[in-house]
């Protein structure tokens, strides 16, 4: 007979006490803590007990073929999950309300539903006939895509056994509850409890699983930490709600490589992927002005030309404002500090503001050169040439140092047009042939600054 006893636990990150507490002794966050009963007798034992035991067995003697990669048919998509969903796998994305997550999950559903496999698509948040208007509008229509409005887990386990499908969408894993479990949904125990047993069952039964998952206001996903660790692969969306362009980072891939990012706009007709992701980054026709630099900046695998702006002007009232979008203030104010110190640059009492265009989020260390020099650009009022490009991280002392990668960066820069790069010194020994760019070699900023005038 089970046995039910009364637990507390943190709504942020799963922490347990027999008796309330009013700050987690995990996070340390304040009234967090919910009551929740436990039941002893786990779920997960049952579902466990119903699967094929597995025994061990040489490495050399798996096969592949047990695990095959299925091409999604969406380039940027397929690209960031390594060459397609491996069989089995389960991802976990998240993102703001109204970004997209949907949209792209029902479309995967239809390229792969296209190719004669059986999709289900679970939706806890919707009713069908709402799913279906929003697939009429995207024109995602396919006999092979399965439609259930569900958040019993029980049932949509029972639909997974019965359908057999190779892609499952869970919309969203908050939505989903397991009747057994006294706690309501959304709540740590049971997001943990039935994205375990939806995990198990994909492992099983050979299906690949999407998870959607709802964001805090810090912009993580909301559950448990364990969640993150469960999936195979964790994908993040970026972007703002107002502009066209949604970037889909990778913090976690198995099966692949982390930290890419696939570029998509949004349209009428839904997500469609950016073939040339360094073009819209780059204002077209852009006039040549004072605090505008171009850097090459590292994506994963991919190299990608952004634009940062920089303004310093006059503080008028009182405390100078530092103002940052799109990269790390901590990482700016250090900048800041190395041009007044090293350089002799006035900035303490200027207001500073410095901007990527287009919203992307750089925060590698090779963008310190481009930062530096595009507020020392604005300060003095001096234009850097149009067609160059600036890639170097910056040391407290002055110098700059290499960069990773640097042939890659240097070949977007030449098919894109630009004819001159500021480079660190100790990367330019390593490079052995001609990009058809000139290089100038540095390696202190001071150099850098000379270069504007």
């Amino acid at each position: 007979m089970s046995k039910t006893s009364v637990v507390y636990v943190c709504q942020s990150c799963g922490w347990k006490s027999l008796k309330w507490v009013g700050r987690c002794g995990g996070c340390g966050e304040w009234d967090s803590t919910i009551e929740e009963c436990s039941n002893n007798s786990s779920g997960a034992a049952s579902l466990s007990a119903r699967l094929d035991r597995e025994f061990p067995r040489p490495i050399t003697e798996v096969k592949l073929q047990d695990c095959p990669c299925i091409e999604i048919g969406i380039g940027e998509f397929d690209r960031i999950l390594g060459g397609g969903l491996v069989a089995g796998s389960a991802v976990l994305i998240g993102g703001t309300p109204g970004i997209g997550k949907s949209t792209l999950l029902l479309q995967a559903c239809q390229h792969v539903s296209q190719k004669g496999h059986t999709t289900l698509y679970v939706t806890g948040e919707e009713s069908v006939a709402q799913t279906k208007l929003r697939a009429e509008r995207l024109s995602v229509l396919s006999p092979q895509l399965l439609v259930v409005s569900e958040t019993n887990l029980d049932f949509i386990l029972e639909n997974i056994h019965n359908t057999h499908p190779t892609l499952v969408v869970i919309d969203s894993i908050q939505m989903i509850y397991k009747p057994q479990m006294e706690s309501s949904p959304g709540t740590v125990a049971q997001v943990r409890q039935c994205a375990h047993e939806l995990i198990l069952t994909a492992k099983s039964t050979g299906s690949a699983i999407f998870l959607v998952g709802h964001v805090t206001k810090e912009g993580i996903i909301a559950g448990p930490k364990v969640l993150e660790h469960m999936a195979d692969t964790v994908l993040y969306f970026e972007g703002e709600k107002f502009q066209c362009y949604r970037i889909l980072r990778v913090v976690k891939n198995r099966f692949g490589s982390t930290d890419e990012i696939g570029i998509f706009e949004m349209r009428k007709s839904g997500l469609l992927p950016v073939e040339n992701p360094s073009e819209i980054f780059i204002s077209q026709g852009r006039r040549v002005s004072a605090g505008s630099t171009i850097i090459p900046c590292m994506e994963g695998t991919r190299a990608l030309l952004v634009e940062i702006q920089a303004l310093a002007t006059k503080a008028t009232f009182g405390m100078p404002e530092r103002k940052v979008s799109g990269v790390d203030y901590n990482r700016v104010s250090m900048l800041l500090a190395i041009l007044e110190k090293r350089i002799g640059l006035k900035l303490g009492g200027q207001d500073i503001f410095v901007n990527i265009v287009g919203g992307v989020q750089v925060h590698e260390p090779a963008a310190d050169l481009g930062i530096a020099m595009t507020i020392a650009s604005s300060f003095k009022e001096k234009t850097i040439p149009s067609d160059m490009v600036v890639a170097g991280e910056v040391g407290l002392g002055g110098e700059v140092r290499s960069v990773n990668q640097i042939e890659i960066r240097l070949k977007e820069a030449q098919r894109l047009g630009f004819k001159r790069a500021v480079i660190p010194k100790d990367n330019a020994k390593g490079l052995g042939k001609d990009f058809g760019i000139k290089l100038i070699e540095i390696c202190y900023l001071s150099e850098a600054i000379e270069i504007i005038g």
